[in-house]
């Protein structure tokens, strides 16, 4: 397992997103998992720079643990504004900001992992836990 926290800044996206995709390295993924995972940690991490702290610097929170059968935890944490509506703010083309913003992060999250859960309470922050099941390699 690992744990790490950071500032919320968009340039601490590429960060989380290596340092996961080292943590996770370990299992010896096929190329495409671990794209994958980085996808997915990247949208989180950004959901926390963007949305949760809008216009502050917090911190964003991230553990990682893997299982002896290949199932990958990632916890992406923020204690910022939170998510009023959950189901609403994971439908495609939705955001809390309006604009030029897509809306697609949970919707990217979704596609890249096997699962992803989302606990949210307003000004206490959001919590997004996403899972990924390995396939097993087979080495010749």
């Amino acid at each position: 397992q690992i744990k790490l926290n950071f500032p919320s800044l968009s340039s601490n996206e590429g960060f989380a997103r290596v340092a996961v995709g080292a943590f996770v390295a370990q299992l010896d993924p096929t190329v495409d998992e671990l794209a994958d995972i980085k996808t997915a940690v990247s949208e989180a991490v950004t959901n926390c720079a963007v949305h949760a702290y809008k216009d502050t610097i917090g911190t964003v929170y991230i553990s990682c643990e893997f299982y002896a059968d290949r199932l990958v935890k990632i916890k992406v944490k923020d204690k910022g504004c939170g998510i009023e509506d959950v189901e609403k703010a994971m439908q495609p083309m939705w955001s809390s900001l309006g604009g030029e913003r897509a809306g697609l992060g949970f919707a990217v999250m979704q596609s890249f992992t096997d699962g992803i859960k989302v606990r949210s309470a307003v000004n206490k922050g959001t919590t997004v836990t996403l899972t990924k099941k390995l396939k097993q390699r087979v080495h010749l």
